[in-house]
């Protein structure tokens, strides 16, 4: 994708804290679709989003990419919630004069700020991507008896139960030499990624905050706590909840394969609301905005209502 910045810029809040972001694809002023990216756990800005250049020239993409508070080079906020996150978006959008409008592609856990802002500010959306979205185990919709025994759900439960309760004791347990490496284990474990995803893996740096010498900054360890208690703890309201219609161009992209999020969750999410466009990738993992093609496809399906073709 082409520049526009070359290096990241900086917007100050009302509440005084910073945000940092980074301009790709055609110049803002001639753009015809202005696209705002949130990025997942332990990622940041310099997230890649691999659609191709030709296809940003073609349809006139102004991508914009920014560190989620506490992530990157951005302030942290130790109120945190789907609202402050919904508000960090319209902030930024009127800072870089985005207009009334514009789309959203969320990334994995960058997808609960994005629902955030399906709930907080839906006037200011003009069509929304989930990309390997996390579900949160307490959305009443979910039947219990498909999430009962999800052993993810228990490891969220627990993880939870300690940020909140037992900070410094969770520290000590990922950091301690006595397991392996946070990153290793990420990486590895196909507990975690199915064979595509770890050849994506190969290529990319993976979670750049979660290594062992970046978990040890207690800073760090804060804002993935933050953010993980702001995306699985109690909501306000669930995507069932929402007034979603026809015009709303609402897209889930998600790999059939995916040890983080099951795909039967999502697809338990389109039962309440059918009117979400689902693109189910068969062999996907959860890795899948790496996958080639795939950002193309979500570009084309989102701005031009292109069925999708075959992955």
């Amino acid at each position: 994708m082409g520049d526009t910045s070359a290096s990241s810029n900086r917007v100050k809040l009302r509440d005084g804290r910073v945000l940092a972001y980074r301009e790709r694809g055609v110049p803002k002023e001639e753009a015809k679709y202005k696209i705002i990216l949130v990025h997942g756990f332990g990622s940041s800005k310099d997230m890649n989003f691999s659609a191709s250049k030709e296809l940003i020239e073609e349809l006139g993409v102004y991508l914009l990419f920014y560190d989620r508070s506490g992530y990157g080079e951005s302030d942290s906020n130790t109120k945190r919630s789907l609202q402050s996150e919904a508000d960090d978006i319209a902030e930024l959008a009127d800072h870089v004069e985005l207009g009334t409008k514009f789309y959203l592609i969320g990334i994995s856990m960058g997808s609960y700020p994005t629902w955030g802002c399906l709930k907080h500010i839906p006037h200011r959306l003009s069509g929304v991507a989930f990309v390997a979205p996390v579900v949160n185990y307490r959305w009443p919709s979910l039947p219990k008896k498909l999430i009962k025994k999800d052993y993810r759900r228990g490891i969220i439960k627990w993880g939870l139960r300690l940020s909140k309760y037992a900070p410094g004791l969770l520290h000590w347990w990922i950091i301690q030499k006595f397991f392996p490496s946070t990153s290793s284990v990420l990486e590895s474990n196909p507990v975690y990624f199915n064979s595509h995803d770890m050849e994506v893996l190969k290529q990319t740096t993976g979670f750049p905050m979660l290594t062992k010498d970046k978990l040890h900054e207690r800073n760090v360890f804060n804002t993935l706590r933050d953010d993980l208690m702001a995306c699985f703890g109690r909501w306000d309201f669930e995507p069932a909840d929402l007034s979603i219609s026809q015009e709303s161009c609402i897209h889930i992209w998600h790999g059939k394969e995916d040890k983080v999020v099951p795909f039967q969750l999502q697809r338990c999410i389109l039962q309440k609301q059918p009117l979400i466009n689902y693109h189910e990738i068969p062999q996907g993992g959860h890795l899948i905005v790496h996958y080639d093609g795939i950002c193309d496809a979500i570009l084309r399906a989102l701005l031009l209502g292109e069925e999708q073709q075959k992955l």
